[in-house]
């Protein structure tokens, strides 16, 4: 069955024009970070451009676990402040998974902002910024946003000013696919072990900013 399913979707046309390409460019292999455990090496990007939603959100933010392949969506909005994506990072991702020990990013202002360096390093995290004009370097999440924007496209029309309201069940359905790289659905992998919040690196971090005002 699962056969028969990759057939049709490899010769559905609707796919063939929404998704992009996939297949990675020929060249020299390139030494990467051995990965030991669960949400401990990140990656995060944005996808930016979307139609704003009835709750004013016209981004996503994507922070995908390297070794796992898991991912969370984000709904965000540009005009999200350091704060802002502070005090979201702690609800939905330190809260879930504990404090990563690395993120690679892209250089966009969120990321090389000295509140969100300072506020990582009180975490214990280090902050590693992909290599101008290489962003093959930030290439887990770029791939996972690829993967997003082919889900997207494909739902759009029925999502309307919702897509936010949807972002759950797409972030699910990620999670739950399948991956070549690991051999099984992020969710497996991320259930073989169990799971251990870890805050190892934790030096201090103000958290006043997170109490409403």
């Amino acid at each position: 069955m699962k056969r028969d399913i990759a057939k049709f979707v490899a010769r559905c046309s609707n796919c063939q024009q929404v998704k992009a390409e996939h297949q990675g460019p020929g060249g020299l292999t390139q030494d990467i970070d051995m990965l030991t455990w669960k949400w401990e090496d990140v990656n995060m990007n944005f996808v930016v451009g979307l139609p704003r939603t009835r709750r004013q959100h016209d981004s996503i933010w994507v922070i995908v676990d390297r070794l796992t392949k898991s991912a969370h969506f984000l709904p965000v909005k540009v005009s999200y402040s350091a704060e802002d994506y502070a005090k979201l990072y702690i609800k939905e991702i330190v809260n879930l998974h504990g404090a990563p020990l690395s993120i690679i990013s892209d250089r966009g202002a969120q990321f090389t902002s000295y509140f969100w360096r300072s506020f990582q390093s009180g975490l214990g995290t280090q902050v590693k910024l992909s290599t101008a004009f290489h962003p093959q370097t930030d290439g887990q999440a770029e791939r996972t946003i690829q993967t997003l924007e082919d889900m997207l496209r494909a739902c759009v029309i029925d999502f309307k000013g919702n897509w936010d309201y949807h972002l759950p069940l797409i972030e699910f359905s990620y999670n739950n696919s399948y991956h070549s790289s690991i051999a099984m659905a992020p969710f497996e992998h991320f259930m073989v072990e169990g799971v251990d919040l870890r805050l190892g690196g934790l030096k201090w971090v103000n958290f006043l900013f997170l109490v409403p005002r």
